[in-house]
């Protein structure tokens, strides 16, 4: 039976016997150089530790499968929408976003939701948000808006009042901010939480023709969501609840489900809409643009090694697969570079070789060599294309139809202008028409709690500020938000009207 055993070996191969012991000159002298099963442990262990994500560093994720209930085919061609009963495997990440990697996972904070579908025609990830809406609409913005969420750059603390001048200079944000401020801020588990790909993309049939399309997963868990007082305990107590609580369930075959739906939009109706469609802080009103079953996503297998899989999965909204693509989305324009960018940082430029990553399909071009290359590296096959060697070809039923473009004009326009500020409509019909009384006050209190914490000589300047916003969504969550934090109302609405 000791045959059997596997042999304790250096990363080389080589067997040895001494993993506890240095080498050294008699039993109290000092090591000796010659130990390299010293050197190789403590390198690799000093090198154990790869960049964490700026964003979404808090993770987890489970391996599952994608189900075909409803037939879309007149939307799209995308071949894993082909067959109703086809069957698609699949990789979802969650993440809170502001964080760092050993921070707790029941903050209040949108949660990342990155699903990469592996797919015959390459891998289609599709990186969203437990939130149908975004902070910003103009990828420029982005990096601000995520110092405000990380650390002051004198106290390395958290700060109240960076957030709060942000969005109080930012109005665009209003609406993502009174999601995040209800309970919805503050999901009870990942298991328990809708998921939306957020941005509008493209779906195009076997006819060239297209539409713009919104996704969405409902979960079948029902909506379950922390209170404040209740995910600060669950903070103290265990800082990775969300972590295991998907482990248990999925262990225990307990697998999570959600709903996946579309909603269509026609090229001639983005023309009507009475907001920009392609604006990362609207929605569209489902009762114009009702949901459509497409199918359902199932978790059903919990990586056997996390880094391997869940620190090192890299999504990208630039990898689309034929019959889905882009929109004018801004927010999803920047992320088409950004994304692959942080991925070639922090992993490495063949990170897509990384068996999370890898298309477990054909993939077959002329990228060649960088570090850590796991492929064969093309072994003898030419680098280059056109070439008369191998047997690669262009296959012309993947050609996309070309883009009617709305302007000739290139320059840089205000996304907020004149068409595109109205910040208050959708955010006020989220406090008025999908809160309930309940919900409303909890709402009203959250934001006390974190508005309270503003300080410094620009108190009441952002405070104010950011009142006008709450009264041009709705004079009631205005009013209440005034006197919980004792201002007069009639001085924030008519001294900061700007």
């Amino acid at each position: 039976m000791a045959d059997e055993k596997k042999k304790l070996t250096t990363a080389s191969g080589k067997p040895y016997t001494e993993n506890e012991n240095s080498q050294t000159v008699g039993p109290r002298g000092p090591i000796l150089l010659q130990d390299f099963i010293l050197h190789e442990k403590m390198a690799h262990f000093n090198r154990e530790r790869i960049p964490e994500r700026v964003v979404h560093a808090k993770g987890s994720g489970a391996y599952g499968t994608f189900t075909v209930t409803h037939d879309i085919t007149k939307y799209t061609k995308a071949k894993l929408f082909n067959e109703i009963g086809k069957k698609t495997k699949t990789f979802l990440r969650f993440s809170t976003v502001g964080g760092e990697k050993g921070s707790a996972d029941t903050e209040r904070d949108p949660r990342g939701f990155a699903l990469k579908f592996y797919t015959e025609d390459g891998n289609w990830d599709l990186v969203g948000n437990n939130t149908p809406v975004f902070f910003i609409k103009d990828p420029k913005k982005f990096g601000d808006f995520i110092h405000t969420q990380k650390r002051d750059p004198r106290t390395n603390c958290k700060s109240a009042t960076m957030m709060w001048d942000f969005w109080s200079l930012n109005p665009e944000s209003l609406h993502q901010i009174m999601i995040l401020f209800s309970d919805r801020g503050t999901p009870y588990s990942y298991r328990h939480m809708h998921g939306f790909g957020s941005h509008t993309f493209s779906l195009v049939n076997a006819d060239n023709e297209r539409v713009f399309v919104k996704f969405h997963f409902k979960t079948q868990q029902k909506i379950k969501n922390f209170t404040d007082s209740e995910a600060g305990r669950m903070k103290g107590m265990d800082a990775d609840w969300a972590q295991r609580d998907l482990v248990d369930s999925i262990d225990n075959g307990d697998f999570p489900k959600w709903d996946v739906k579309i909603q269509i939009m026609t090229e001639e109706q983005t023309q009507t809409f009475r907001w920009n469609p392609f604006d990362l802080t609207k929605i569209w009103p489902q009762g114009e643009f009702p949901l459509i079953d497409v199918g359902v996503l199932e978790l059903n297998k919990i990586p056997d090694n996390f880094f391997a899989d869940v620190e090192q999965a890299a999504f990208a909204p630039a990898h689309v697969v034929d019959g889905i693509g882009y929109s004018p989305d801004k927010m999803l324009q920047g992320r088409l570079l950004s994304y692959p960018d942080a991925h070639r940082y922090r992993l490495g430029a063949n990170y897509e070789q990384l068996p999370v990553n890898r298309c477990p399909y054909a993939t077959n071009n002329y990228q060649r060599d960088g570090s850590m290359r796991l492929d064969g590296n093309g072994g003898g096959a030419p680098n280059y294309f056109p070439n008369s060697f191998d047997d690669i070809e262009v296959d012309q039923s993947y050609k996309e139809p070309a883009q009617n473009m709305d302007s000739l004009v290139a320059d840089w326009f205000d996304r907020n202008g004149e068409g595109d500020n109205d910040h208050y409509t959708q955010a006020g019909d989220l406090f008025r028409k999908v809160f309930n009384d309940e919900e409303r006050t909890t709402q009203v209190n959250n934001f006390l709690g974190s508005l309270k914490g503003v300080s410094g000589p620009k108190r009441e300047l952002i405070l104010n500020r950011q009142l006008c916003h709450f009264f041009r969504a709705d004079p009631e969550l205005g009013s209440r938000i005034a006197q919980g934090l004792g201002i007069q109302i009639d001085e924030s609405m008519f001294a900061h009207k700007g």
